[in-house]
This record gives structure tokens, sequence and C-alpha cells, in this order.
């Protein structure tokens, strides 16, 4: 009993600690930008954790963390509906800049922020407002 005690406790452990660090990428996301669940949990050395990354962002509902700026793989905005209403996530990223397709998708070739790749040039605008990535 004590040692199936001991090791749920390590469990929520590791799951803290990896929330906590899912919320210190999200922190970095600049405004205007966006990532994915995927982009996350790879940065974080767990690529199959995309969904736990999502988890981790319902956990943080309520805080000032920009939990809008993450998507899922195809720009579609999977966790709009852990917000205060179902059109918040949108809102928030058109309040950014943040352009849509035509079929309601982020436009990811224009705001996708990679973390580990993008950290020193979160973008940089254009003359017309529009932000530029650097490639390769």
């Amino acid at each position: 009993m004590a040692e199936r005690q001991r090791d749920d406790h390590q469990e929520n452990a590791a799951r803290k600690d990896f929330f906590a660090r899912v919320w210190e990428v999200v922190a970095r996301i600049p405004p205007g930008r966006v990532t994915t669940y995927g982009h996350i949990a790879e940065y974080l050395g767990t690529r199959s954790a995309a969904r736990t990354v999502g988890w981790a962002l319902n956990a943080a509902a309520g805080s000032d963390l920009p939990c809008h700026r993450v998507v899922n793989r195809r720009g579609e905005l999977t966790g709009r509906m852990h917000f205060e209403g179902p059109f918040v996530m949108e809102e928030r990223l058109r309040s950014e800049g943040v352009t849509f397709t035509e079929d309601g998708r982020v436009d990811l070739s224009r705001h996708l922020w990679i973390p580990g790749q993008d950290e020193d040039d979160p973008g940089r605008s254009d003359q017309d407002g529009t932000t530029t990535r650097r490639t390769g």
C-alpha cells in the first residue's frame, strides 16, 4: 500500500513538473504569434505528450498565461471552449493581429512560433504591419 502511494505521489509530482514546464513555454509565446500543442511537447522532449500539454493549459484556466496562443497542428482553435466564451480565443488572437485562413484556421505560415527555434526572433513587424519570421 505504501509503495502504491509513493508511486502515485511521484506520478503527481512529475505531472506538476511537466505542467510547470508547459506554462513556462506558453508564457514566452510573443503576441501575434501562436504555437501548437505538439511543438510545446516536442520542445519539452516528449513529442507524444501533445494531449498532456492541453491538460496543462486547462489547468491554467483563469491565469494570466496567454493560453489563447496555443492551437492544434492545423491552426484550429480546439481549446476555445475552455475560455469565458466560444469566441474569446479568436477575439484575443485577432486583437494581436493574428490572421485566419478562409476556413477559419490560424494562418500558421504567418504566425507560427516554434519554441527553441524562434526564441531570439519573435517576428519583426514589416511596414504593412505583417509579421515575418526567419526560416532555416
